[in-house]
């Protein structure tokens, strides 16, 4: 099984330069990051794992900069995103960030995308909430138009784009009605999001993995009836934290890459969770 890790990158952790060459060293699979814009004070929504919201989450790096950095120190390190707030980005210049992203390190981008929590966050952007969904898969579908071999025009309900020169292009060939980096979407397991996975997508990203015995048959389902090659789908749990027995459940489930959760701190304390994990290399 290939162990990626992801964390919370701040102006008080770690850097990514330093923690991408200790991963590569390590023989950790990847670095996925996370993104939030901004944190609004008069925030309502509450954070969905209960409690107070973290402080890390509103002094979150840019995760494309610190990829790019993280890539550029390393040679087989694979870099990821986890999750980008797709409703929240001009998608233009999301295509370009991406596949200039994906260009440089080689074709190592994955790119997690996702809707969000946070409803102000998002109001700030000018997002709808009740149709980010219908949004993001709206901007996805005219970044993919971006990425086409030949200029193709987009006129979808929400955006639309010139058939354009727009280069560099993402490294991966196409997979059936994919193109782009390898793409996973995160989000709660049901029928909505998995209809969207077998149309878009390489495969899932589930938060913390769980539920997935009982998931994971769903969406087979679904990606095999939109007409998928049942073993190109991809899962991957992220923000993990193993213990006993996990990664083997995982396993057993068909998973071949896991995503687990480093702490949000400096130097030191970072060091010493990936010795931890090296157990699970």
């Amino acid at each position: 099984m290939r162990i990626a890790t992801t964390i919370f990158l701040t102006d008080q952790t770690i850097t990514p330069v330093r923690l991408a060459r200790e991963l590569e060293r390590r023989g950790f699979h990847g670095l996925y990051l996370p993104e939030h814009t901004h944190i609004p004070v008069s925030r309502e929504t509450p954070y969905p794992a209960g409690g107070e919201l973290p402080a890390e989450y509103g002094r979150t790096l840019d995760p494309f900069v610190a990829l790019g950095q993280a890539a550029a120190v390393t040679e087989r390190l694979e870099v990821g995103t986890g999750i980008t707030l797709i409703a929240q980005h001009d998608p233009i210049d999301l295509a370009k960030q991406a596949a200039t992203l994906d260009h440089l390190s080689g074709g190592r981008l994955t790119l997690g995308i996702g809707f969000g929590w946070n409803v102000e966050e998002a109001a700030d952007h000018g997002v709808e909430w009740s149709t980010r969904r219908a949004l993001g898969r709206d901007r996805l579908a005219l970044m993919r138009a971006l990425w086409a071999d030949e200029p193709t025009a987009y006129d979808g309900e929400f955006e639309s784009v010139r058939a354009s020169h727009a280069y560099p292009k993402p490294v991966r060939a196409p997979r059936g009605p994919v193109n782009g980096p390898r793409t996973l979407i995160g989000g709660a397991a049901g029928p909505k999001l998995f209809a969207q996975i077998a149309r878009d997508a390489d495969g899932w990203l589930p938060i913390g993995g769980r539920g997935l015995a009982e998931a994971l048959p769903k969406l087979r389902t679904e990606w095999e009836a939109a007409g998928r090659d049942p073993g190109h789908l991809q899962v991957v749990p992220y923000a993990v934290v193993p213990g006993p027995g996990k990664l083997a459940h995982y396993a057993d489930l068909g998973v071949e890459e896991v995503v687990l959760q480093l702490p949000s701190a400096g130097e030191p304390e970072v060091l010493r969770a990936l010795d931890a994990y090296a157990a699970y290399l």
